[in-house]
């Protein structure tokens, strides 16, 4: 007997939520529109579904339509949760699709797996405060700074990192935490500027806050604008613009503090 056969009928609301809650991860974790809708077409493909979608920054809406029972339909709408880039959740899934479509597996076992997916932890908070270190100094370094400059860049940047995600961490708003962040690492790396350690202090100070840089939003926007979700690429446009003002703000702060007055 056919294997699709013995599969019990999947109703589109039941669909439409499985697709939504796989497509508020996918955006969350770093996903531009393009990447969300190929993996969710996967899926719809697997069980002779239609689907369209409209993605945004804050969260997804979902048409879908049985392609055998035109009455069998469904708009859904769902909250994207808060954004943290995570790029082994969207190779998880990704793979999860490609597995689905290739190797036809039943709803409940995907459903299954995709709930193993969920549980993968994001990345050591710490881990990545040591990485932001390390390229802010090796940045500085590249930027003309001495030995010297790229220790301050690293301890600036090491700690504006954990200061950022301790407030995440106390749900604070995301722009808050922008704010504070760019404030922490410029106090710390100005003290080079005050008392100019190393050959470089101007190198320290402009290459220390470059990890708050919204990299990832800024790449979607472009590759969303370029595949024609308009909507999404100006939404994102904005939200990175914002992050940046936050950037900028917390900055000048801390330099009118200091009264650093020619940097």
């Amino acid at each position: 007997m056919d294997h699709h056969s013995q599969e019990k009928t999947i109703s589109a609301p039941e669909f439409a939520d499985f697709i939504l809650d796989i497509g508020v991860f996918l955006l969350s974790s770093g996903a531009h529109c393009g990447r969300v809708f190929s993996n969710i077409n996967r899926f719809a493909e697997r069980w002779n579904f239609s689907v369209n979608i409209n993605p945004t920054i804050s969260g997804l809406t979902v048409t879908v339509k049985d392609k055998k029972d035109v009455l069998n339909s469904v708009t859904r709408y769902k909250t994207a949760p808060a954004h943290a880039v995570h790029l082994r959740m969207l190779s998880e899934i990704s793979k999860l699709s490609w597995d689905t479509q290739e190797e036809s597996c039943s709803f409940e076992d995907v459903k299954s797996r995709f709930k193993e997916v969920k549980k993968i932890k994001n990345y050591n908070s710490m881990l990545v405060s040591v990485a932001v270190g390390i390229s802010c100094a090796c940045l500085c370094l590249l930027a003309g700074g001495n030995y010297l400059n790229g220790i301050i860049a690293f301890i600036a940047s090491f700690t504006g990192s954990l200061v950022r995600f301790k407030i995440l961490k106390l749900q604070f708003n995301l722009m808050i935490s922008f704010v504070i962040a760019a404030f922490t690492t410029t106090m710390i790396a100005g003290l080079d500027m005050i008392y100019h350690i190393g050959s470089s202090p101007e190198a320290t100070l402009a290459t220390s806050v470059l990890y708050l840089i919204p990299g990832v939003p800024l790449i979607n926007t472009t590759i969303d604008l370029i595949e024609g979700y308009l909507s999404s690429a100006l939404a994102r446009a904005l939200f990175s613009g914002f992050i940046l003002l936050c950037i900028a703000a917390g900055m000048t702060i801390s330099i009118l503090i200091m009264g650093i007055h020619y940097f």
